[in-house]
Formats: C-alpha cells, sequence, structure tokens
C-alpha cells in the first residue's frame, strides 16, 4: 500500500497518518463482517461456515441477488484464490443449501431471487503479489482482489485492484408480458432490440466504461449492472418504445426532477439499485444523463 498516502491537517500543520498493509487479524474479519453491506455491497449470511472439505471465510448475497464468498489473505503465501474457486465450485452444486440459509437469515423473496448466473469470489488482503493478479486473469470467473489499509485506530482504505468478469450466462427465459411493454430477460431484450437502441445501449456502455480502471459490467437476467465495488448504475432495455431505463444512486431530492426524463423511486420497486430513474429514448437524453451517471459512479 505504499503508493497510498493519507494525511492529516491540523491548522497550519500537516502530519501523516500511519497506515500500511498488516496481517489481517479476526477482529478485522468481524468488523467487516459486521458492515458489509456499507463496505461492499454484500449482505452478510454466515461466518466460518463449514463444509465438508473446507470452511468459508463470510458467505453473502450482494445487491444483485448474486452470491458471494469472500476469503481473507491472512499471509503472503497463503492461495486464497485457488482454495475460493473449490469454494464457488461447492456452491454451484449446493444451490439449495445456499437458498435455505437466504431464507432463514434474510427472506423467501430473496432466497426465490437468487442470480445464479453470476457468483462472485471477493478475496481481501492486506497486499497482493503480481501472481495473484495473473492467475485470476487466467479464469472465467468474477473474481475481484480488493486490497485494504489500515490508518490510525479507526481508518480503512479499501482498493479494488483487479476485477475479472467471467462469462456472463443470463439466458434463463421467462414469460413475456400480454402488454408486450418490457422483455422480462435481458437476453431476450438484446434479441429483440432494434439497432437504434443497441446503439444507445452500447454508446452508454462506452461512456460509463471509460469512468476508469475499475468499473466492471455485469449483464444479470434482469439488467446490466455497471459497478466499481458496489452498483452505480442498472440499466433494463425497453425494447417496444426503444428506450433505456437506467436506475443510478443519486438522491432524488438533491436534483430538479423532470417529468418524462428522471422519476423518483425511492418507494417505487424495480429491478436493479437506485433510488432515481433516468429514461434514455434519444442522443438527448443521453447527453443530460452523462453528469448523473458520472455522480453515481463516484458515490459508489
Amino acid at each position: 500500500m505504499g503508493d497510498i498516502k493519507l494525511f492529516k491537517f491540523a491548522g497550519a500543520s500537516v502530519a501523516e497518518i500511519d497506515g500500511g498493509a498488516v496481517a489481517l487479524e479476526r477482529s478485522l474479519q468481524t468488523l467487516f463482517e459486521k458492515n458489509l453491506e456499507v463496505l461492499i455491497g454484500v449482505r452478510f449470511l454466515a461466518s466460518e461456515y463449514t463444509i465438508s472439505n473446507g470452511r468459508i471465510d463470510t458467505l453473502g448475497i450482494d445487491e444483485n441477488n448474486c452470491p458471494v464468498i469472500i476469503e481473507y489473505k491472512r499471509s503472503s503465501n497463503e492461495n486464497v484464490v485457488t482454495q475460493g474457486l473449490f469454494y464457488l465450485d461447492w456452491l454451484m452444486d449446493h444451490q439449495s443449501e445456499f437458498k435455505w440459509l437466504v431464507m432463514e437469515k434474510i427472506d423467501k423473496k430473496t432466497a426465490d431471487e437468487v442470480e445464479w448466473s453470476a457468483p462472485r469470489l471477493i478475496c481481501i488482503a492486506g497486499d497482493f503479489n503480481k501472481y495473484d493478479e495473473h492467475a485470476i486473469k487466467q479464469m472465467n470467473r468474477n473474481i475481484e482482489l480488493i486490497r485494504y489499509a489500515k490508518y490510525g485506530d479507526d481508518l480503512l482504505l479499501l482498493d479494488l485492484i483487479t476485477a475479472i468478469t467471467g462469462r456472463e450466462d443470463a439466458t434463463a427465459t421467462t414469460v413475456v408480458p400480454a402488454t408486450g411493454t418490457r422483455i422480462r430477460t435481458m437476453a431476450d431484450a438484446f434479441a429483440a432490440a432494434d439497432q437504434s437502441l443497441l446503439d444507445r445501449f452500447e454508446a452508454l456502455k462506452d461512456h460509463a466504461s471509460a469512468f476508469g480502471d475499475d468499473v466492471q459490467v455485469r449483464t444479470l437476467k434482469h439488467y446490466v449492472a455497471f459497478k466499481r465495488i458496489k452498483n452505480f448504475a442498472c440499466v433494463e432495455l425497453y425494447t417496444r418504445d426503444s428506450k433505456l431505463m437506467v436506475y443510478v444512486k443519486v438522491d432524488p431530492t438533491t436534483i430538479t426532477i423532470e417529468p418524462g426524463f428522471t422519476r423518483d423511486v425511492t418507494n417505487i420497486g424495480h429491478y436493479g439499485t437506485g433510488d432515481l430513474e433516468i429514461t434514455i429514448a434519444s442522443d438527448a437524453d443521453f447527453e443530460r444523463a452523462k453528469p448523473l451517471l458520472l455522480q453515481s459512479y463516484e458515490a459508489s
């Protein structure tokens, strides 16, 4: 963590706060588990979850309802990536067990909506080496390496150093509503979209991806999630009206709502995350949406 320095201002003087990549203590794992949603957008399910051939450090489910396995690298020679991949394979073979855990810890609705197309492995450590980063690039899985540093007694810094997105498999089919106004799966939506809508989606994807190297794009069953450590935009394609519906993490009370373009959906159910809905039906809409997309990215 030598490339990041933190300083504290006290009047005219400046003092560096000591920090670094230290061995991860059990107390820090406990801190993560008690604050998973705030730190990385994951709801906590279990700690030290015992399976037949091992023990998963932390088991959770993220804001997209994807299963999440979190492994903590406590020593420089520990291979948490290989270990985590074994646990991912176990998870896919024990979906019913995971579903029962979600039902017990959260609710049945969430358990019924588990997104099995994109399970995640998150590895957290004081530091990673070049071999760790190289290894995950060879694997067709959703894997993230998050580095942390403690500064003083009350500051924690998280740094997403590498994220790999595996093969997208959001092809499950569901019934299309009789009105035909909304395609229920992204696989069907992309197949039914006209070229102008596809071009507009690609333009949004290129624009959002250019915000930073940490942007990840995940095609899920009902929407496409754009995320850093946490989501910053969720996009659906409405094919009949040839428009994009985008949900971002911008507080609707901080902007002027424009009917037909933006809508406060804080108390309105929808797929994905975010309290502000943006309708992009034209190039002009897309230009107006760009500052809101950036604001959500910077807040995530």
